[in-house]
């Protein structure tokens, strides 16, 4: 049997040629992704993004993208029927999100998009078009794959489409949350130890600010925006709005109004943060100088009482080994030695390990199923837009859920997604091993963490 999906289908029906490039203006980047919004008037793709892959200048691709699942990620997701079908990893990686990913998330917070057909020279006018727009660090580093031929659209989630209510201003906040908890496996060893009492995240700005990838460190700490405080959710948000870096952007009405476009902001600066709340003035009736203070407890009041981070967090959590547990399991699937026995030295080898590689395949194939799903939504993004409300608005024609301000006595109606939902490919967990283990030994040991981490 062939499954397929009407997302699928829709995308056959379509083609981007040169002359539609026009219609398509540069939102931002990821490492992977290039983000371009729809400003034609096209009724197909008003209020629709467009994900664009890039390719490296430097260095391999990453793991044969154009092709579909390998054998053993075949073997991996062959409970997934749907991503057995296609030779294509693109359209692979939107069933991942709409199979997996949805279930797991909440399909009301989950939009898997669909592919649309593109011709190499729509690629190579988007390509001209954006340059002028990009940072200097993603130019260096990436460009656009003009050899792809497909896209994923999806909705504009920094916009309201279709509403009941009456028009108006509309902010959005895009937040990176990162890992919201600390590992507690039993495979985590000595000198890892670390990883216990200090978040992920807080290893990863050490280890920035060494490589001198960042210039100031961030005192943000996902535990707070994770601990269903709302006093810690706002220190949470206060922490990312102090200093952005590409964890944290804000939209109004689709165009960005604080945050790195492509590339990383660095800390909030006085000037930065007058323009930033001269634009919030539309959305957030405060008193001057206290729109910023009022929009920060609007985010923070809506995490807390939409509780829309305890889901992700159960996701996370399916990371119950840690990759130093998980990594043995990952050369089950594989049918290699292990390399990272092979690296232990005798007196370092224990039961825990020896017992990983005497489980069943079924087994060893949980653990790293589990592992590279939790991946995907600690690197994810969360997108919550706000829309204020109106005297003459009727709670009951909106569609939407919505939060109270206390503060300027506002009532917003408000939408969540997440975004950034992709496949990690279980070549991955080779890296995964080495940068979270090998740089934590090798890096962190010899830096002084923060008092108090």
């Amino acid at each position: 049997m062939v499954f397929r999906s009407a997302a699928v289908d829709k995308m056959e029906k379509v083609v981007l040629a040169q002359a539609d490039a026009v219609d398509w203006v540069y939102r931002g980047e990821g490492a992977a992704n290039l983000v371009l919004a729809y400003a034609g008037s096209s009724s197909a793709f008003m209020g629709k993004v467009m994900r664009i892959q890039k390719s490296q200048r430097k260095g391999k691709s990453r793991v044969r993208e154009n092709e579909g699942l390998t054998a053993h990620e075949r073997l991996l997701w062959r409970e997934y029927k749907e991503l057995m079908v296609w030779p294509n990893r693109e359209i692979v990686q939107q069933l991942y999100v709409k199979h997996v990913m949805s279930p797991l998330l909440g399909p009301l917070h989950v939009d898997a998009g669909m592919r649309v057909h593109v011709t190499k020279e729509f690629l190579l006018s988007v390509e001209k078009n954006v340059t002028c727009r990009r940072p200097a660090c993603r130019i260096d580093s990436s460009h656009v794959d003009v050899n792809r031929d497909s896209v994923l659209i999806i909705s504009d989630h920094s916009v309201f489409m279709n509403g009941t209510l009456k028009g108006g201003p509309c902010i959005t906040v895009e937040i990176k949350p990162k890992c919201g908890f600390l590992p507690i496996s039993r495979f985590i060893s000595e000198e890892t130890a670390v990883k216990r009492t200090t978040t992920r995240f807080k290893m990863h700005q050490e280890l920035k600010l060494h490589n001198q990838e960042i210039s100031e460190y961030s005192e943000y700490n996902p535990l707070d925006l994770f601990s269903r405080s709302l006093d810690r959710i706002c220190k949470a948000v206060e922490a990312l709005y102090a200093t952005p870096q590409n964890n944290f952007r804000v939209f109004l009405n689709g165009s960005i109004v604080f945050g790195g476009l492509g590339g990383g902001a660095g800390s909030t600066t006085v000037l930065v943060g007058e323009a930033f709340e001269d634009a919030l003035k539309d959305v957030i009736k405060a008193d001057d100088g206290l729109c910023k203070t009022s929009f920060i407890q609007l985010v923070a009041e809506t995490v807390y009482s939409s509780g829309v981070l305890d889901q992700l967090l159960e996701v996370q959590k399916l990371d119950a080994y840690d990759i130093e547990g998980a990594i043995h399991a990952y050369y089950n699937i594989i049918s290699q030695p292990c390399m990272v026995c092979r690296e232990l030295s005798k007196d370092k080898l224990s039961n825990r390990h020896t017992s990983l590689h005497s489980t069943t395949l079924d087994e060893s194939l949980k653990v790293v199923k589990d592992y590279l799903i939790a991946a995907t939504v600690k690197d994810c993004s969360l997108m919550i837009s706000f829309r204020p409300m109106e005297d003459g608005d009727v709670l009951s024609e909106s569609s939407h859920n919505t939060v109270y301000l206390g503060s300027t006595k506002q009532v917003f109606e408000y939408k969540v997604y997440f975004i950034d939902l992709d496949l990690k490919p279980l070549k991955k967990m080779e890296d995964y091993y080495s940068l979270f283990t090998e740089d934590c030994t090798g890096v962190l040991v010899n830096i002084p963490l923060p008092v108090g981490a």
